[in-house]
């Protein structure tokens, strides 16, 4: 069966910046698909996060490219195989120069929590009870 694939394309202000940033959350750089401009980072088989200087971003649309630190237009979310996984992903990114909300959801059979990249751009992770999924 075919699988597709998300590629979310993301302006950055420093691309080397948020490469290491990545990649201190323990994802990949794919090298084949990154240059001065770009770099596409591997968060999964099926998941890749490619990261575009702005005036390269710029290339791509006509439209006004936001601040992510002050606007908000998408809210990524990944899932997590654990509740510690959350959290491992959120302190991993706070120590990578990423900021923590300060709201976590904890719906018993749901768990999840958010970060903001370096751009500003937030990051929901969450687990959820497979049990809970299957009844």
């Amino acid at each position: 069966m075919y699988q597709q694939m998300i590629f979310v394309n993301l302006p950055v202000n420093d691309l080397d910046a948020s490469k290491k940033f990545f990649t201190e959350l323990g994802y990949s750089i794919n090298q084949q698909f990154s240059d001065e401009n770009a770099s596409s980072v591997v968060i999964s088989d099926t998941i890749v996060v490619m990261l575009l200087t702005k005036p390269f971003y710029a290339t791509f649309t006509q439209k006004e490219i936001v601040d992510a630190t002050k606007t908000s237009e998408v809210l990524l979310c990944l899932s997590a195989e654990s509740r510690e996984k959350v959290d491992e992903l959120v302190e991993k990114a706070v120590a990578a120069g990423g900021t923590a909300s300060d709201k976590v959801q904890d719906q018993g059979f749901m768990y999840g929590r958010s970060f903001d990249d370096l751009d500003g751009h937030t990051w929901e992770v969450v687990w959820m009870d497979p049990g809970a999924i299957e009844g």
